[in-house]
C-alpha cells in the first residue's frame, strides 16, 4: 500500500508544483504534455493524441479547445479522413514549449537533487519496471 500512496503523493504534488509555474503561460499539468507530444508529431490525429496520452477522447476535446482558444494550436480536417482532426502547433506554442521544459527541467532537478547519478538510474529503472507491470495486469 505504501508504494501506491507514495506515487499518488508524488503525482499530486508535482501536479500542484506544474500547475504553479505554467500558470503564467495559461497552461496546467493536464495540458501541456499535448504540446510535447505535438512537439514530436505535429499533424498527429486527436483521437492519436489521446492514445498517446491515455487520456479519453472526451477530456482530449476539451484540452484541445481550450489550447486552441489560448492560441496553442490550430486543428485541420484530415482530407483522407474527414472525421479525423489533425492537430498543429502556433508560433506562439513553438515558443513556450522550450520555457515549459525548462520548467520541467527545474522541477527534476528539485525532486532528484538529493540523490546521485546512480540513484537516479536505479529510480528511473525500477519506476519504469513497476510501469510495466501494471500495464500487464
Amino acid at each position: 500500500m505504501y508504494l501506491i500512496k507514495l506515487n499518488n503523493k508524488i503525482f499530486r504534488n508535482t501536479q500542484v508544483y506544474l500547475d504553479k509555474v505554467l500558470k503564467e503561460y495559461e497552461l496546467s499539468s493536464g495540458s501541456y504534455p499535448y504540446l510535447l507530444i505535438l512537439m514530436e508529431n505535429e499533424g498527429i490525429s486527436q483521437n492519436k493524441i489521446s492514445e498517446e496520452l491515455g487520456y479519453d477522447k472526451a477530456m482530449s476535446a476539451r484540452t484541445i479547445t481550450k489550447l486552441m482558444n489560448l492560441g496553442y494550436l490550430n486543428r485541420k480536417k484530415d482530407e483522407s479522413d474527414c472525421r479525423a482532426n489533425m492537430l498543429y502547433l502556433t508560433e506562439k506554442a513553438k515558443v513556450t514549449i522550450p520555457k515549459v521544459i525548462e520548467k520541467i527541467h527545474e522541477l527534476v532537478h528539485l525532486i532528484t537533487k538529493d540523490l546521485n547519478e546512480e540513484a537516479k538510474v536505479i529510480t528511473i529503472d525500477s519506476l519504469n519496471k513497476v510501469l510495466n507491470n501494471i500495464k500487464k495486469v
